[in-house]
């Protein structure tokens, strides 16, 4: 598992209007993305580069080079830059689809399986077996749940540091988890996810059949943890349904 936010908190800043975002909008797209239509070989570039992105993040990290995803893609790197202006702008597009797709898998789940273990091992193998679990954005796996009486820190990170990682928090009454930035809005996707994932685990909470102790961060944790990135694709499969049995029993309620 690679998961590293080297480039994700710039890329929070470029989504909040920092210096690349004005210098892409006049492409019409806060990512440096045209609102015209592309040309086919253009399209076929984009769709090259997001795909190498996603490959090249999904073993590496977020770390890798650009030049790493424009080798993968078979483009130059400045193919790779005409089309987002920085790294952050890519690292952010590539998270934010990764997120987007782990909450609607989670959604499906949650609309088409009565049982509310079944609803969440749904979840669990399907997003597992995507392997969007190598993509996910740091903050999210660092959520912490703020007790009564508690700042909401997170682990040991410093007063700088919780000011950028958004803290999962109980909402009054309501039976669900929101994502709360600093300034109050979702970041990237992620606060949607964390609600839908949060009535997952309440639900099979509810029914007796989740450990009480298991929060949505130690979910998201199981997906990020169960997607090991091995170069061959069967053995990584293979090796991915293993540890992802292992660690649903370990979520399990066990009656005493």
């Amino acid at each position: 598992m690679h998961v590293q936010d080297t480039h994700w908190s710039s890329a929070a800043a470029l989504a909040s209007g920092g210096p690349a975002v004005s210098a892409a909008a006049g492409n019409g797209r806060a990512d440096g993305m045209r609102t015209t239509p592309l040309r086919v070989d253009a399209q076929r570039n984009l769709e090259h580069v997001l795909r190498a992105a996603r490959e090249v993040f999904g073993e590496l990290g977020y770390g890798a080079p650009m030049e790493d995803v424009a080798r993968r893609a078979r483009v130059g790197v400045g193919t790779v830059y005409r089309r987002f202006p920085s790294k952050d702008v890519l690292v952010r597009r590539i998270a934010e689809e990764e997120t987007a797709r782990l909450t609607e898998q989670a959604r499906t789940a949650l609309g088409q399986e009565d049982e509310p273990w079944s609803a969440l091992s749904r979840f669990l193998r399907t997003s597992v077996a995507s392997g969007a679990g190598r993509l996910l954005p740091p903050h999210v796996l660092r959520v912490g749940v703020a007790e009564e009486g508690d700042a909401g820190s997170v682990g040991s990170a410093g007063p700088a540091e919780e000011a950028r990682v958004p803290q999962q928090r109980s909402q009054p009454g309501a039976g669900e988890l929101r994502l709360v930035s600093e300034s109050g809005s979702d970041d990237g996707g992620a606060g949607a996810l964390l609600e839908v994932v949060g009535q997952l685990v309440e639900r099979a909470r509810g029914a007796g059949e989740l450990r009480a102790d298991v929060s949505v961060a130690d979910v998201l944790l199981v997906i990020a943890t169960a997607a090991p990135s091995l170069p061959d694709p069967a053995q990584q499969a293979a090796a991915s349904a293993r540890l992802l049995e292992i660690l649903l029993e370990g979520l399990r309620s066990r009656p005493e």
